[in-house]
């Protein structure tokens, strides 16, 4: 174990052990402490939910909304954004369009969701992919935007066609962006997607942690808290191990 694990280990454990020692001890110093669960109240309520079917049932389903939203926002994001970049006719049509609905949250979307879909699955991948399209869409726009002309430059003069210019020089050359964009994309999927499990969902992370909170179940809140920061983590941290991956022919510093 190197000595970055160690500290960031270390680190962990520290905020644990103070968690617990202020709501232990009930400290009210203006933040009240005395009414949040201690760390081994929610552990202990961990282990009760970790035992039931329910918990995996609810994990599975956000996993699989997340799953969706995710990718059909990365299938989209990412042509959109070189088409927008590189055609000026395409970017003057969507642009302007884009660029109005972009400001919207994502989870103000959720009564014309309700409206457009038939069933409440259904409006929650829409939302997780709205949220997820723009940060893709504008990190590619700028990956795009951002690459030195020399380069395309060099496969015209080699006699290269668009398609060229498209294969060896655009795509390799935005990866570093589009993965950038795709990680920004996931953290908010997870925030939407939660949010929109509270308002509409009948199964997942959020509608438990929400439905914990309505009967004053405050381990169940934290429990569920704790599975959104660890399922959270873990989906970003596989979209930059991939990032990494595929742009491994990058100088280190230049990588997503």
């Amino acid at each position: 174990m190197t000595a970055r694990w160690v500290v960031r280990i270390a680190s962990l454990a520290c905020g644990l052990l103070l968690w617990q020692v202020l709501t232990a001890t009930e400290t009210v110093a203006w933040l009240r402490f005395d009414r949040l669960p201690t760390v081994l109240e929610v552990a202990r309520r961990l282990v009760e939910e970790a035992a039931a079917a329910q918990y995996y049932t609810d994990l599975g389903a956000s996993l699989a909304r997340i799953a969706a939203g995710f990718l059909l926002a990365a299938a989209l994001g990412v042509p959109l954004g070189i088409a927008v970049a590189r055609s000026r006719v395409v970017g003057d049509v969507l642009q302007p369009l884009l660029e109005v609905v972009r400001p919207i949250p994502a989870i103000a979307l959720v009564p014309i969701a309700i409206l457009l879909f038939p069933s409440d699955e259904q409006g929650i991948v829409f939302i997780t992919c709205t949220a997820a399209f723009f940060p893709v869409l504008v990190s590619t726009r700028h990956a795009v935007r951002a690459l030195p002309t020399m380069w395309e430059d060099a496969v015209r003069t080699m006699g290269g066609g668009r398609r060229h210019v498209l294969l060896k020089v655009v795509l390799p050359g935005t990866l570093p962006g589009v993965f950038g964009g795709l990680s920004v994309g996931m953290g908010v999927a997870w925030i939407c997607v939660i949010s929109a499990e509270m308002i509409s969902g009948r199964y997942g992370v959020g509608y438990r942690t929400w439905q914990a909170y309505t009967i004053v179940d405050y381990p169940g809140v934290i429990v569920g808290m704790v599975t959104i920061g660890l399922l959270g983590w873990l989906t970003s941290s596989a979209v930059e191990l991939t990032g990494r991956r595929v742009t491994r022919w990058l100088p280190r510093e230049a990588r997503a």
